[in-house]
């Protein structure tokens, strides 16, 4: 597995005042994301992937890793005694060809993180 940084999520109850927040603190620059506008930002310049999505108040960030097939990595966080919490977060089949697949999990130790599969090329 590749295990390099793919992905960054941010939660947040209220995604237009998080915007609005990140843009005033680190100037970043917000497209729509796959939620559409006001549920679900892409952000630009981190030098990865990154997102904001709704429904989520006072959410740590999820910090996503480089898998090359998601249902391998998935039974292994299993085999070394982690959890699989979101099996294909993924949406639409739509979201998936853009975005990848996705799962959330948490490691030996309870400590979540979760998995990203980017789309194929």
């Amino acid at each position: 597995m590749a295990g390099e940084l793919s992905f960054i999520e941010l939660g947040s109850d209220d995604p237009g005042k998080s915007r609005q927040f990140y843009e005033a603190l680190f100037g970043w620059t917000f497209s729509p994301g796959a939620s559409g506008e006001g549920a679900g930002y892409d952000i630009a310049g981190l030098g990865t992937a990154a997102g904001i999505h709704g429904g989520d108040p006072a959410a740590s960030p999820y910090v996503f890793f480089k898998v090359d097939d998601l249902d391998a990595a998935a039974a292994q966080v299993l085999d070394l005694g982690g959890t699989v919490l979101e099996l294909d977060m993924d949406g639409t089949d739509e979201q998936a060809a853009k975005y990848g697949r996705f799962t959330m999990c948490t490691d030996s130790q309870g400590s979540p993180f979760g998995l990203h599969q980017p789309p194929s090329a």
